[in-house]
């Protein structure tokens, strides 16, 4: 079948294979060669993506149990995010952490180790936890959580399905009394106010920025419109019986024309979302899904940039200088005129897993000389500013997106690989230094030939190293 990540781009014809069980999975493994695993496909670009065959873990989709004092929800990995939420937010839980859509599969959210708006306080994924199922090539069925088999736990996640096909998570969830939303949104002239906002407003648990990213002048570079948010208290004393309803859902029934998406309308969309908000402060009550997830109340929203498709372009820089770094990459993105409608701005904490790292230091928890400090070995968050953009695919995109590779790596920065679909080898390497020859060490250990590829592995040298790494060749 022909198959692609979110962004529709690239599109393979490749064999699927979608077992119902964890047994019949193990089967379709060992009877494979060359193999990939996928979610939901809402990884953006090729991180799923395999010429040969690819094996869907959405037949693993069924609740296995959920433990009402410790919160801990036990899952096959094909289990989306929405069903969890539409099953557990009447009885009063929510995801302790969530993308910026629920139309995720537990696995997936595990192999990009996702991140939400409460990244500052929650960590990403990672942090949210207790266990991974996990079928190998070289040793079958596995568990992996920080005290059992730790080397696997900690690779798998950001490791994009590369250590072995996630079939069980047992994710912690998190009380809360309401599901509506008490949001503030702040209208912010520059960037410089926007920052001001994240690091010295309100102690938010929830923080976001929409940025409108074609502004040129100083005085207007950056302006957005900051959004905090806290689940609202609807005075229960246990949770149970909460309000919940879904809206209806708007479709894209067709692809845009190629010419829909320029920086006219770009430019004219930005400005009637910006001026929605004429006071400098509006308070609100707002549902979990406008705040949560905007995007999922349109179906099929990738329509919109057209068939050749579209690319996220998500990256994150350290705090240090960043309003002077997020302002010379706004003025280069502005003055190609290739603009996002969809630019949003994260602040991220200074731990990416706390509660693991603090585990880590406790126990003295060491393998070949790595102890783990900062989530999985792949992660993408770090202390700092994440941006993200989505960029149509035209020809002139990939100029682009290159000079901005070079300002973000100067920084010291790093590119989300759930997003990516055209990174280079060299840019990979130098952006995670330090962290693939761990990762790699490990997949060698739980896959020795490595069976498992990626067209995203493939283009990133991860096949290259491994060698150089392990002296084993890809076979």
């Amino acid at each position: 079948m022909l198959i692609s990540g979110w962004g529709r781009f690239p599109v393979i014809n490749t064999r699927v294979h979608t077992p119902d069980s964890i047994e019949s999975a193990a089967s379709v493994i060992s009877q494979t060669g060359a193999l990939s695993f996928r979610g939901n496909g809402r990884g953006y670009g090729d991180c799923s993506l395999n010429n040969s065959a690819m094996v869907s873990a959405l037949g693993l989709n069924l609740f296995e149990c959920f433990d009402e004092d410790s919160g801990v929800l036990v899952a096959g990995a094909g289990v989306l995010l929405s069903d969890i939420v539409d099953s557990f937010m009447p009885r009063g839980w929510f995801l302790s952490v969530s993308p910026g859509t629920c139309f995720v599969s537990l696995g997936g959210a595990v192999a990009c180790d996702v991140h939400g708006k409460d990244h500052h306080v929650s960590g990403s994924f990672i942090n949210s936890v207790e266990f991974i199922d996990v079928i190998t090539p070289d040793h079958g069925l596995l568990r992996a959580s920080p005290d059992e088999h730790a080397d696997l736990f900690y690779a798998t996640f950001g490791g994009m399905g590369l250590t072995g096909m996630i079939v069980r998570v047992a994710i912690r969830l998190k009380r809360i009394y309401g599901t509506s939303v008490n949001q503030v949104t702040t209208r912010c002239a520059n960037l410089k106010e926007v920052m001001e906002c994240f690091e010295h407003g309100p102690s938010w648990t929830y923080s976001v920025a929409w940025i409108d990213c074609l502004q040129r002048s100083q005085r207007h570079l950056g302006r957005s419109l900051f959004m905090g948010g806290e689940f609202a208290d609807e005075g229960r004393e246990t949770g149970a019986g909460l309000s919940f309803s879904r809206k209806k859902k708007l479709s894209v029934p067709f692809d845009f024309p190629g010419f829909a998406l320029n920086s006219m309308s770009v430019r004219m969309f930005n400005s009637l979302y910006f001026n929605r908000i004429t006071s400098r402060q509006k308070r609100a009550l707002v549902s979990w899904e406008s705040f949560f997830y905007p995007l999922d109340a349109i179906e099929n929203w990738n329509r919109i940039y057209g068939a050749r498709g579209f690319t996220q372009y998500q990256f994150v820089i350290p705090k240090e200088d960043a309003e002077y770094r997020l302002s010379a990459i706004l003025k280069t993105i502005a003055s190609s005129g290739q603009g996002s409608f969809l630019t949003v701005l994260k602040l991220f904490g200074g731990s990416n897993n706390p509660g693991a790292s603090r585990a880590a230091h406790d126990s003295k928890v060491h393998w070949d000389d790595y102890e783990q400090r900062n989530g999985g070995m792949l992660s993408f968050p770090q202390e700092g500013y994440t941006l993200a953009l989505d960029f149509a695919i035209r020809p002139d995109l990939f100029a682009l997106l290159e000079e901005l590779d070079q300002m973000v790596e100067q920084c010291g920065g790093r590119l989300y690989l759930a997003k990516d679909s055209r990174m280079s080898e060299r840019t990979f390497q130098s952006m995670y230094s330090g962290h693939v020859e761990h990762f790699l060490k490990v997949k060698k250990r739980y896959d020795h030939a490595g069976r498992i590829n990626t067209l995203q592995s493939q283009r990133l040298g991860l096949a290259i190293w491994f060698n150089r790494t392990s002296h084993v060749g890809y076979q």
